[in-house]
């Protein structure tokens, strides 16, 4: 599978787009000012217990107080507690180095809140979810720092491989690097990306995020509750942190800058790799190039047309989101039920596709053409098995119910994106509301007489079809409407028909120089 990064920088913030086999599958917006956004590190204070709930409410200065579960809380709260008040204070007698922390003892895995959390301290907290229609963003205390290959996580000692990485020979050796090269005090989460690397590698990655670490504690420093301590990185280098592989034939920009930042960050996490990185010159806008433009305008709207002739329609509740595949115009002799069976395939991939690019989250519901056969109904729910690999986030997919309905839950982090394609009606304006037609004529007919008076002898009118048939019809008995003004005007005048002009539109041009004219 070829991949292909396309990076527009414009001067509201940057558009990431995505493509796999010149495919549009995901999209991204990074601004500049971008907060709350998943990954972020906050000094928040807890506002209210909510014992119900077994929750607290937190400040972080979103204008709704952030939530925070008993689950969400890491088995380390009470040193991370003692952590943010003495870092905060200036009071770090450990220095910059974390080993040295003393730790305080783990809480209990299905306790209550109220004996967590005595008074209202401030704490260390990250953003788990961004924040969602009404609700404000959802909090962990369960710090985590991803890097290329690893993910860090302070106040433990643990070591965990990816379960992507099936060969146990391979799973020794990484354990065995990682638990000779990690900081004392610091858990590490091996990720899949980590599989065949060398020890200096996964060592560099570490040591870049044991760094993070350090200018997070610099910035706890006289930080006062609201505050950000440390930021996510922005989404381009996000983005190639996360899905950067020998796969990725193409990396294009459109500001020098930007090319700058991403070859230097690329030849530090993958050496070699920094010639994909091109500058995009050409004189047209680089979405509209790698034909990303297009295929944002037809992806994005409540029916999405599949090559076949079938469709999808695709609409969103407060509660989930529903898909329905229907066959549309798709015929075929194979039979009712192959059929069935190869729309199904052919929405499935588009449906996956859709699910990445609008980023849909929580519950959705497909409602794919019935199958009669339990062999086509499990091809099927192997297919989008199959086909959801290359998603990041994580999902539940669960087999065709006897109503032909397939049940998907996907991880959520943000609020779903959402792009209007309609343009505004270039004849009403938006307004819903056109002149009376019946007066168009009157119209055309006055402006050629201004024409004339201003010394006008040759004119081309451009027109609707319909307005040009209405215009010309005539016989030599009865001489059209277009001969009649040209006489009358004493102007010689060439009708033209233009099957892009709107029905109620008509424009002069100069007969000789092709020129428009404004009236």
């Amino acid at each position: 599978m070829n991949k292909e990064l396309i990076i527009n920088s414009a001067p509201e913030g940057v558009e990431i787009a995505l493509l796999e086999d010149k495919k549009l599958v995901e999209l991204h917006y990074g601004r500049g000012q971008d907060q709350f956004a998943v990954g972020d590190l906050y000094l928040g204070k807890i506002k209210k217990l909510m014992p119900g709930l077994n929750a607290v409410f937190v400040d972080v200065g979103y204008e709704k107080d952030a939530f925070l579960h008993y689950t969400d809380l890491s088995p380390y709260l009470k040193s991370i507690i003692k952590f943010s008040k003495l870092a905060v204070d200036g009071v770090t007698t450990w220095g910059d180095d974390l080993g040295k922390f003393k730790n305080e003892p783990e809480i209990l895995k299905s306790g209550k809140i109220t004996e967590v959390f005595n008074g209202k301290p401030e704490i260390i907290v990250q953003i788990l979810k961004e924040p969602i229609s009404s609700k404000g963003p959802r909090l962990s205390c369960e710090i985590s720092l991803p890097g290329r290959f690893v993910v860090v996580t302070p106040f433990n000692d643990v070591v965990a491989i990816s379960r992507k990485i099936h060969s146990a020979e391979e799973r020794k050796r990484l354990q065995r690097i990682v638990e000779s090269i990690k900081p004392k005090n610091f858990g590490v989460i091996v990720r899949t990306a980590a599989e065949g690397k060398s020890t200096a590698e996964l060592h560099t990655d570490i040591l870049e995020l044991e760094k993070m670490w350090k200018s997070m504690q610099a910035n706890l420093k006289g930080a006062k509750a609201p505050q950000m301590v440390l930021s996510e990185q922005d989404k381009t280098t996000s983005i190639l942190r996360d899905l950067l592989s020998e796969s990725f034939q193409k990396i294009v920009v459109n500001d020098k800058k930007l090319l700058t930042v991403t070859k230097e960050y690329i030849s530090r996490i993958s050496p070699g790799q920094e010639e994909i990185v091109t500058m995009h010159s050409n004189q047209q806008s680089i979405f509209e190039t790698y034909g990303v433009a297009k295929q944002v305008k037809s992806s994005f709207g409540k029916t999405v047309n599949l090559a076949s002739g079938a469709y999808l329609i695709i609409e969103h509740t407060e509660a989930l989101h529903v898909i329905d595949v229907n066959s549309g115009t798709r015929s075929s002799d194979i039979g009712q039920e192959q059929n069935a069976l190869a729309t199904n395939l052919e929405a499935a991939q588009e449906v996956i596709r859709q699910m990445r690019l609008r980023d849909l989250g929580g519950i959705i519901i497909v409602d794919f053409i019935d199958m009669k056969l339990p062999e086509n109904r499990k091809q099927l729910h192997d297919a989008m098995e199959d086909m959801m690999v290359n998603d990041r986030a994580r999902h539940t997919i669960l087999p065709l119910s006897k109503f032909g309905l397939m049940q998907i839950t996907r991880q959520r982090l943000k609020p779903e994106l959402n792009i209007s394609t309609a343009e505004v009606c270039p004849t009403c304006k938006g307004t819903g509301k056109i002149g009376p037609s019946i007066l168009l004529s009157d119209d055309i007919e006055k402006d050629l007489k201004y024409l004339a008076t201003q010394g006008h002898q040759s004119l081309k009118l451009q027109v609707h079809p319909i307005l040009e048939g209405y215009l010309t019809k005539g016989t030599f008995l009865k001489p059209s409407i277009m001969k009649k003004w040209s006489k009358l005007y004493k102007v010689k005048m060439k009708v033209i028909a233009d099957n892009g002009s709107p029905l109620t539109e008509y424009n002069f041009y100069d007969a000789h120089s092709d020129d428009l004219i404004k009236l």
